[in-house]
């Protein structure tokens, strides 16, 4: 028996982090650890787990932006994981880019449930490194027709 894949699950605490949690029948078979925010649910719901805090809001905030890429970096280069897996939102991109650039890491973009009719920012910013995009609706086929469709997470 070959060991788990050791997997860095980076998103945003709120919806994000609640679709994320929902795979957990697949991510608790793995040697992991979190990136998200300082938030009481990404604290309640990764209780017990390794969580490491990124710097909030993103949005449009290019100073958290360099403070979330500097972290990233730290975190790869320490944790070395295989696989990085996420929804978004911000704080995903400098991990999911330094993950393939610096650490050839394998990167699977799960899009999220509630963007159907078009791609979130946070995907248009990672696809050029993705090694594979998940949907979670046959309609979002429309933006990414190479993606696998995993059905609906929530």
């Amino acid at each position: 028996m070959s060991r788990p894949y050791r997997v860095c699950i980076v998103c945003s605490s709120g919806g994000h982090l609640a679709q994320l949690h929902c795979l957990d029948a697949w991510w608790k078979g793995t040697e992991r650890f979190w990136v998200t925010f300082d938030k009481p649910d990404a604290v309640s719901l990764l209780e017990g787990e390794k969580v490491y805090f990124g710097y909030h809001p993103t949005n449009r905030n290019i100073k958290n932006l360099a403070k979330n890429s500097w972290l990233a970096l730290k975190i790869l280069a320490k944790e070395r994981p295989e696989l990085i897996i996420s929804n978004g939102a911000g704080i995903a991109v400098p991990c999911f880019w330094a993950g393939k650039l610096l650490f050839g890491c394998k990167t699977v973009y799960v899009e999220v449930y509630d963007r159907i009719d078009s791609p979130t920012l946070t995907a248009k910013l990672v696809q050029p490194v993705l090694d594979k995009m998940v949907i979670q609706w046959e309609e979002q086929r429309a933006h990414y027709p190479e993606a696998e469709n995993l059905g609906t997470v929530l």
